[in-house]
C-alpha cells in the first residue's frame, strides 16, 4: 500500500490521500496491522513503571512543563478522539493526550466525547444505543464538520498504540464503569502512561480503592479540595491537581507544590483566547506563573511557547527522549 502526504503550511494542514480510506482509519485493524500502515512513531517518553510514572509527575524545580491536547488535540481534517490526531500532535512534541471514553450497548470501551454521534460522526443518536459492529461503520468529522476517512477508535487500541509515545488523561464518561476502564488499561499494560481523571473526592477515592497503584487526576482548587483526598487516602505521588480552567492564586500553585503535586491549568476556553489574542508566547506566561501542564485546544501553539521556555531554560528530563 502506498503512503500518503502530509502537507503542512503553518498550523494549516491539507490532507492528500493517495491509498485506500483504510490507511488511517482510527481503526478497523488490528494495532500491529495500523502501525505498519503509517500510525507508528518514534518514542517521546522513556518512563517503564508505574513507580517511574510517579517520579515524572511528582514536582520538582526544574521540572518540564508540557501541553496536554484536549480530546487529542483535533485540527483541521483531524477529528477529536481519534488516533490519527493524536499521532500528529504527538509528532511535534512529548504529549499529554485527554481523551474521552464511552461505552457501545455491547460494553465495547470506545472514544467519545459527546452522548450522542450527530455532531462529531456521521452517525446519529445515542452511542450507547450502538454496537460496536455498527459504529465501525461510521467515519469521523473534524470540528468544522468535515467527513474525514477516519473511524471511532476503541480505547484499548489507543492505549495499545500509545505506550512510550504520550501519556494519556483518561475521562470517563457518565455510565462508564471505572472497573471496565481499569480492566483495559491493565490488559493493554498502559499502567505507565495513564492517569485517570475525577471531578470529586468520592471518585477519586473510588479509583484508588479498586486500582491504588493508577495515578489519578483530581480537580484541587483550595486547601480543603487537598485535605479531603489526603483523608481518603490517597497519597500525594498518585495525584495531578487539575486546578480549573482560571489561572488560581498563586498559594495554590504553592501548596501543591510543597506537596510535590504537579498542577494542570485548563487554557481551553477563555485563557486559549487570550493566547490567541495576545501571541502564543502567552502560553509561557501560565507556566511562570506555576502552571505545569496546559489543557489546550492549541496544542500546536502552546508547545511553540513551552519548547522555546524549555530551551531558554536548558530543562531536561530523564524521562523525556
Amino acid at each position: 500500500m502506498k503512503p500518503f502526504t502530509l502537507l503542512r503550511t503553518g498550523l494549516r494542514y491539507t490532507l492528500v490521500i493517495l491509498a485506500t480510506t483504510v490507511l488511517f482509519s482510527c481503526f478497523r485493524g488490528g494495532p500491529s496491522e495500523v502501525a505498519e500502515e503509517g500510525l507508528a512513531i518514534s518514542p517521546k517518553f522513556k518512563i517503564e513503571s508505574v513507580d517511574e510514572l510517579y517520579q515524572f509527575l511528582t514536582y520538582g524545580e526544574g521540572s518540564v512543563p508540557l501541553v496536554s491536547a484536549h480530546r487529542g488535540g483535533p485540527h483541521p481534517g483531524y477529528p477529536e478522539n481519534c488516533l490519527a490526531t493524536m499521532v500528529e500532535v504527538a509528532k511535534e512534541m512529548p504529549a499529554i493526550m485527554e481523551v474521552d471514553i464511552a461505552m457501545t450497548k455491547d460494553s465495547v470501551l470506545v472514544l467519545m466525547h459527546d452522548e450522542t454521534l450527530n455532531r462529531t460522526t456521521t452517525g446519529k443518536g445515542k452511542l450507547a444505543n450502538k454496537t460496536w459492529e455498527q459504529l465501525q461503520e461510521l467515519h469521523l468529522k473534524d470540528n468544522g464538520s468535515t467527513i474525514t476517512d477516519f473511524r471511532i477508535p476503541t480505547l484499548l487500541d489507543v492505549l495499545k498504540w500509545g505506550k512510550g509515545r504520550v501519556i494519556y488523561t483518561l475521562d470517563v464518561k457518565r455510565d462508564v464503569p471505572y472497573e471496565l476502564v481499569l480492566k483495559a488499561v491493565r490488559e493493554a499494560q498502559a499502567e505507565a502512561n495513564s492517569i485517570i481523571i475525577t471531578y470529586t473526592a468520592n471518585q477519586a477515592a473510588a479509583v484508588s480503592r479498586l486500582a491504588p497503584d493508577i495515578m489519578i487526576s483530581a480537580t484541587i482548587k483550595n486547601q480543603d479540595d487537598l485535605t479531603r483526598l489526603n483523608d481518603l487516602g490517597i497519597p500525594d505521588n498518585r495525584l495531578i491537581a487539575f486546578v480549573g480552567t482560571r489561572e488560581p492564586q498563586p498559594e495554590l500553585y504553592s501548596l501543591l507544590r510543597q506537596h510535590g503535586i504537579k498542577s494542570i491549568l485548563g487554557t481551553i476556553g477563555n485563557l486559549d483566547k487570550s493566547a490567541d489574542k495576545a501571541g502564543y508566547q502567552r502560553y509561557a506566561e501560565f507556566i511562570d506563573r506555576g502552571a505545569d501542564v496546559l489543557s489546550t485546544d492549541r496544542p500546536f501553539e502552546a508547545w511553540k511557547a513551552l519548547s522555546f521556555y524549555i530551551n531558554k531554560r536548558n530543562l531536561q528530563s530523564p524521562f523525556i527522549l
